[in-house]
């Protein structure tokens, strides 16, 4: 965490995080324009961003895109915030909010976090339903995990798995794994209070994509987590990032994930006013 402030503590280090904020997914080059610094220095700084782990970074083509990282500010919020009784999930919610300010035809949610385990055992947490059962809130996930097959979900442990529409895209056992999301389901709307016209018009949107990257990282992994493909405007990304009220999103169950295989234990389940799943 001291990396974290050393980093913040710098204007032009603040100023990167205040233009990421505004438009996630940045390239070098379009950080550098508009700023009275030469391309060396704003590289210097973003390396700085990234080694505090707030910036991480995604390949496109040749560029190398930017993105604001969420977990530092939910580890301030676990460990001050939250000890006054604010919302750990609304002050990251509160930040991410900015990612929307300037609509992007097709925003990028990338989360990057270091778990003590190793790529076999995150692996298998991604993968076997008995695993994502207790950090999904509940849900078991189930497939062969062979491209183009089914990603079934299991909500209750007595349910029927259902096919939601998604299908494995990629599957390098260990390293990477990509599939296809769901749409909004009705207990969405009686989740988040929609009407069925506010559920029809969110059944419009287009698919999105879920992508692992796994990589080890001394005696711990790497996990980036890419969620893309979104509608403009999408309310799915809203979501899946926490920003609808009632909502943890990505940050929320990767913490999960994370306390699970560092500890053996899962977050504690949240109460009503905020319990749900990534989707």
């Amino acid at each position: 965490m001291d990396d974290v402030f050393r980093a913040l503590a710098d204007a032009s280090r603040r100023r990167l995080l205040d233009d990421l904020n505004l438009r996630n997914g940045q390239s070098l080059r379009e950080l550098c324009a508009g700023l009275d610094m030469t391309r060396q220095s704003v590289s210097k700084h973003l390396a700085v961003l990234e080694a505090a782990n707030l910036v991480t970074t995604a390949r496109r083509g040749r560029e190398k895109l930017h993105y604001l990282n969420p977990v530092p500010i939910n580890a301030i919020a676990e460990r001050w915030i939250h000890r006054y009784d604010h919302a750990r999930v609304r002050a990251l919610a509160d930040l991410q909010t900015a990612l929307e300010l300037k609509p992007m035809e097709s925003p990028t949610f990338v989360y990057t976090t270091y778990i003590n385990t190793t790529p076999e055992q995150l692996w298998a947490a991604l993968t076997e339903p008995a695993f994502t059962r207790r950090y999904w809130g509940g849900v078991a996930l189930r497939s062969d995990w062979q491209v183009g097959s089914p990603v079934l979900w299991q909500d209750e442990p007595d349910g029927e798995f259902r096919d939601l529409g998604q299908r494995v895209l990629a599957a390098e056992p260990y390293r990477r794994l990509s599939y296809s999301w769901h749409g909004f389901q009705p207990e969405h709307a009686a989740h988040f209070g929609w009407s069925d016209e506010e559920l029809a018009a969110r059944l419009d949107e287009r698919r999105s994509r879920v992508t692992f990257d796994i990589a080890p990282h001394g005696g711990s992994v790497r996990l980036t987590v890419t969620h893309d493909e979104f509608s403009s405007g999408s309310e799915m990304h809203r979501a899946i990032s926490g920003q609808l009220d009632g909502s943890g999103g990505w940050p929320e169950l990767l913490a999960s994930l994370k306390t699970l295989l560092e500890t053996g234990e899962p977050l504690p389940e949240p109460g009503p006013e905020s319990a749900t799943t990534a989707g």
